[in-house]
């Protein structure tokens, strides 16, 4: 009985769970891969799902507490999923805290980034922030314009899904044309 004192509650964890699904099913439909020029490895996926959770981070910063809540747990998520996928890799216990924390400064980058592009609706920037950070080594410049334009559009279209949408983790996204 006193244990449970100590046990973090979590009352969001169906909606979290079927959130992330949904989210983590978005970052990998084929088009981004097919037709978008982001690479089908390790580290493109890794692009795609954080582009996905900025995405869904951003429709939340407006949402009540509930959303935001849910926000914040969806991420603790796509975090412990990182973990759990290096762990896979065959990366010792000791560098999984390394990994994470680049990992993790690599996400809020994206996030500062990927805003500062969206705020000021600036499909260029954002597109050419997307090729430096989906195609770091390349020497040539890949057109991110497509995914670019993706993202404008699902923002748009999660910012006119409603609050309850939110809020049970029914919110989707558009598919990749």
């Amino acid at each position: 009985m006193i244990f449970g004192l100590f046990r973090k509650k979590n009352n969001n964890q169906a909606i979290v769970e079927r959130q992330y699904s949904v989210l983590t099913a978005a970052a990998r439909m084929p088009e981004f891969y097919e037709t978008m020029h982001v690479p089908d490895t390790v580290m493109g996926r890794f692009e795609m799902l954080s582009l996905v959770m900025i995405l869904f981070f951003r429709r939340t910063r407006s949402s009540g507490s509930s959303g935001q809540e849910i926000a914040q747990e969806i991420v603790d998520a796509f975090f412990e999923d990182i973990d759990h996928s290096i762990r896979e890799l065959g990366i010792s216990d000791n560098g999984v805290p390394k990994r994470m924390k680049k990992l993790a400064g690599m996400f809020y980058g994206r996030l500062e980034s990927y805003s500062a592009s969206m705020d000021t609706g600036d499909r260029a920037a954002l597109a050419a922030a997307l090729n430096r950070n989906i195609h770091p080594q390349a020497s040539d410049a890949y057109d991110m314009t497509a995914l670019a334009n993706w993202m404008f559009d699902a923002e748009a279209d999660l910012s006119a899904q409603s609050e309850d949408r939110i809020a049970t983790g029914s919110a989707t996204l558009p598919q990749a044309a």
